[in-house]
């Protein structure tokens, strides 16, 4: 089970997109989940991040190729939503959008077909 320290020191970031990737929150996780950051080695998740659930039923930001690209799903894992704002890979805490539509020109990595196939209740744009 994946864990997050809940005592974290004040410290702010910005990649200066986070408020334009979500256009449209029209539902999300309730409480959000933490993730499983054991195979990202990014010292951020960004917004607009597409997050997974694996087959041992917990929730991850979708891997990276080495060309930065997102990776394919393995077998077993399904897609889940979209990361609402950007966090620490060592503070996982993740609000993930389920619903709604979202700015795919501005998210940190390029939305595939399959992604948007995998997510039929939100809308890329």
């Amino acid at each position: 089970m994946a864990e997050a320290l809940l005592n974290n020191e004040e410290e702010q970031f910005s990649f200066g997109k986070e408020q334009k990737v979500i256009i449209n929150d029209l539902g999300d996780i309730a409480g959000g989940r933490t993730l499983d950051t054991t195979d990202y080695t990014d010292k951020f998740i960004k917004a607009g991040h597409i997050i997974i659930k694996k087959s041992s039923g917990a929730f991850a930001p979708l891997g990276l190729t080495s060309g930065g690209a997102y990776k394919t799903l393995a077998s077993g894992e399904s897609y889940v939503g979209v990361l609402k704002a950007t966090i620490k890979t060592a503070q996982p805490m993740a609000a993930i959008l389920t619903i709604g539509q979202v700015n795919k020109d501005v998210c940190p990595v390029a939305i595939t077909s399959a992604i948007e196939q995998g997510l039929p209740r939100i809308q890329f744009m």
